[in-house]
């Protein structure tokens, strides 16, 4: 395997993306008038209360029946959607509340994201920061700690994913280490030195609650508990990890264009709700400070500068596969994807 892009954060190519000025770049924005902008960013709380609480009574409704057919295979359809909720629609909520975003109100996007990391085992203090470089620094190797599909692509480690098996592991190991006092030291590279006491007073917290669940399980001597906290980020993964795949896989890096480097996907709207509008991936990363519910209304007013967005998953994993499978044979290459004739030009890099 090739060693030519170094990923870690400690890395060759994180260093030299700070020294040539790749790093912390000013990346291009579709203009929008200022009156449209400041619409589209007027905080609200109807949205998000509203599919919050539609979150909430999915999930109590489909863990209450999920119980009741605990003993039978019945119950089986009611937990793999419980987990979807659980482990992929949480990944969306953990993001929107993160940017504080979602809600109008402070609080409530603190709650929200608070449980939205439990669920997804992310430390809250952790990945605010960690997403903060995914903003700043987007696909840029050795900066960005976010970066899910590498070059050569690892196909069977993310195929495993789709079921958690690397991202739990990872996120128990971090819980565990922090727990213990300490920071892993990719970690510390972007986290700052005052914020690292929440890291581990989170973590202390996690383990109480993971120690009572698993009390709990054995008390009873039944799994139940742990079908629903804990392994559903396992069994429910594999939306967002599908998702995930395609907001980046077999684009450009090392670019400052976020047309370059990212993918717009037309979804249906049970994916759309369980990814937050997250499918507007281009837009979102030109406006970051957009809730996700303007966010179709801000594809209307730039798409005449986008790339065509994929007109559905299954459409966008057929543009994908082929990149990474090339990938695994010549790293350098990517899909450069066709801007309409009304675009301004790519920022590319010289």
């Amino acid at each position: 395997m090739s060693n030519y892009r170094d990923y870690s954060l400690l890395g060759r190519d994180g260093v030299a993306a700070l020294e040539n000025g790749l790093a912390r770049s000013n990346w291009y924005q579709t203009e929008i008038p200022r009156k449209s902008l400041a619409a589209l960013m007027k905080p609200t709380n109807g949205p998000a209360i509203r599919d919050t609480l539609i979150l909430i009574v999915a999930m109590v409704g489909l863990a209450t029946i999920a119980g009741i057919l605990y003993d039978s295979l019945l119950s089986l359809p009611f937990f793999l959607a419980y987990g979807i909720l659980y482990g992929s629609a949480m990944d969306s909520r953990w993001h929107e509340c993160g940017h504080k975003t979602a809600f109008k109100t402070r609080w409530m996007n603190d709650v929200v994201y608070q449980v939205a990391c439990f669920c997804m085992i992310r430390n809250p203090h952790t990945w605010r920061w960690s997403h903060a470089r995914h903003h700043t620094d987007t696909i840029i190797v050795g900066r960005d700690p976010e970066i899910q599909l590498m070059r050569p692509p690892q196909l069977a480690k993310l195929i495993a994913n789709f079921l958690g098996l690397l991202d739990v592991p990872t996120g128990l190991r971090l819980m565990v280490l922090n727990a213990f006092g300490k920071l892993d030291p990719q970690e510390k590279t972007y986290i700052p030195q005052s914020e690292q006491h929440k890291v581990v007073r989170v973590a202390r917290l996690w383990i109480l609650i993971y120690g009572a669940t698993i009390s709990v399980a054995v008390a009873t001597q039944s799994w139940l508990p742990l079908l629903l906290v804990g392994t559903p980020r396992l069994y429910g993964a594999w939306h967002h990890v599908m998702t995930g795949m395609l907001q980046h896989g077999g684009l450009a890096d090392n670019v400052t264009d976020h047309r370059l480097n990212t993918r717009t996907v037309l979804m249906n709207p049970i994916s759309r709700f369980i990814y937050w509008n997250m499918n507007y991936h281009i837009e979102h990363h030109m406006y970051p400070k957009v809730p996700y519910h303007a966010l179709p209304a801000l594809h209307q007013l730039v798409r005449h500068d986008l790339p065509s967005p994929s007109p559905s998953i299954a459409a966008a994993f057929t543009e994908m596969w082929p990149v990474l499978v090339r990938q695994l044979h010549n790293e350098n290459y990517f899909l450069k994807r066709r801007l309409p004739e009304s675009a301004t030009p790519y920022r590319e890099l010289s």
